[in-house]
């Protein structure tokens, strides 16, 4: 891999968000592999056609990304890092249409709704669901729309020459969307982490969670997430999956040998470096 580009898997076409935060994680300089889904993503790092898979799993504000919890445990692949992507939406337009010739707007339906604002001042325009922001402004090249407008990043502005008509439309300014990197096992590498994602389960009995949580906090490991998801198939039992954070490496290694004790089925799903703005 040191002589040709990263092969980046992502969900959706180019210039979409996914792009976007693999761009700001690998630089610009790889080989995007656009799937239709998440799970498509994985297929392509299965079958050696990725080296790597840039996935969303939580935003600030729709929340944790559910199904791909499922997904990244049912794959295994480790998780080698993580970026956060402020989520900024822009009203795309061909160049020379006019605001008042366009009649329909589309976007994927999560977008829309985070422009909801903008949206109840024109009652006019008639809103269309799709199935990715940047394959919306993909569409309105290609077919030539003059009658219709994008909801989508200033990356799909970019690469499908279209214009900004309205910047920023987005009703919360201060939303971010965090995305995982996964990679074949023998590509991870550990040189210098300090974030690791975990999934176990805990007897179904009074305590059984908080020993866990006070075992990190004895260590001084901080817990900066936790989800659970219920067990397939298993009433009363969840998979907890945790994000923690350290500074100590040993005082790591003591809470992990100490939570083994109190957990079944426990997995690192990947160690990592976590995410500093710069």
């Amino acid at each position: 891999m040191e002589n040709q580009k990263p092969r980046v898997a992502i969900q959706g076409v180019r210039a979409s968000f996914h792009e976007e935060a693999a761009f700001k994680y690998f630089g610009t300089d790889i080989q995007t592999v656009e799937c239709n889904s998440f799970k498509q993503t994985f297929e392509a790092l299965k079958n050696k056609q990725a080296d790597y898979v840039v996935m969303a799993i939580e935003n600030s504000i729709a929340g944790s990304i559910l199904p791909n919890y499922s997904l990244l445990m049912s794959y295994n692949f480790p998780i080698v890092g993580e970026v956060y992507l402020p989520i900024q939406l822009h009203f795309l337009t061909l160049p020379g249409v006019k605001f008042e010739d366009v009649k329909y707007v589309i976007s994927h339906p999560i977008a829309l709704r985070q422009c909801v604002d903008f949206i109840d001042e024109y009652p006019q325009l008639k809103v269309i669901e799709s199935s990715d922001t940047a394959a919306c402004a993909k569409r309105i090249r290609e077919e030539q729309l003059t009658d219709t407008a994008a909801i989508a990043n200033s990356l799909a502005a970019k690469l499908y020459e279209l214009d900004v008509m309205e910047r920023r439309i987005e009703s919360n300014k201060k939303n971010f969307t965090r995305f995982l990197i996964f990679t074949h096992h023998e590509n991870a590498k550990n040189e210098s982490t300090n974030k690791a994602s975990l999934c176990f389960q805990v007897s179904n009995e009074v305590g059984s969670l908080a020993k866990v949580l006070n075992i990190l906090a004895e260590q001084e490991v901080n817990m900066s997430k936790i989800q659970s998801m219920p067990v397939l198939g298993k009433r009363n039992e969840y998979n907890f999956y945790v994000d923690i954070e350290w500074n100590n490496t040993q005082q790591y290694d003591k809470a992990i040998r100490q939570i083994l004790n109190h957990t079944q089925n426990f997995n690192i799903l990947g160690e990592y470096e976590r995410y500093v703005e710069e």
